[in-house]
């Protein structure tokens, strides 16, 4: 299995952008809270996080290569096919491979939530630390508050992870903010 090391090593091969980098460290946290709470493999789990996003320098303006670009990279270092997959499910859109495990199904969902959780944190005094689930259904339901932030991907979490969005909200903002100073928030 590769390692988290080595996944670490990777994604800074291939993000040089600190900002992007510190998206994957946060899905990373995320992903690792979650399978806690779900029963997953933590460190497969933090992997897929810490890697999901790892070509997105080369392909933003290639959508249809995000993730297909990435896989190649991956398959090449010999990590394991549970891994990429689940990679890949998160642009489902572009790679026809839609989500089946609840690994697959978490990184859908948790994706787009840690970007909302960062920017509430953004506007908030306190930074990540004042941030509460509250402070984040407030800001959810404004849609042009982090727009790229996919809401009903996020809201996925209750029908494919049985949770409820709140309790989902919590569980992803709690693993961030243990990981805080990392993040930079």
């Amino acid at each position: 299995m590769v390692t988290k090391q080595r996944a670490t090593e990777i994604l800074h091969e291939n993000i040089l952008n600190e900002n992007l980098r510190k998206h994957h460290y946060a899905v990373a946290a995320a992903m690792k809270g979650l399978a806690v709470e779900l029963g997953g493999d933590l460190l497969t789990w933090e992997i897929v996080g810490l890697l999901h996003d790892a070509d997105y320098e080369k392909t933003k303006d290639a959508p249809d290569q995000h993730t297909v670009l990435l896989a190649e990279i991956l398959k090449e270092e010999g990590v394991e096919i549970e891994i990429i997959r689940a990679i890949q499910s998160h642009n489902y859109e572009y790679t026809g491979l839609t989500p089946e495990t609840t690994m697959e199904y978490a990184l859908l969902s948790c994706d787009d939530l840690t970007g909302l959780i960062v920017a509430v944190a953004l506007v908030h005094p306190e930074k990540l630390t004042g941030v509460t689930v509250e402070s984040v259904m407030k800001k959810f339901g404004s849609k042009s508050f982090a727009a790229g932030a996919d809401r009903e991907k996020i809201k996925r979490c209750e029908k494919n992870l049985d949770l409820p969005l709140e309790a989902f909200i919590d569980l992803v903002l709690g693993a961030m903010q243990q990981e805080a100073a990392l993040l930079g928030l």
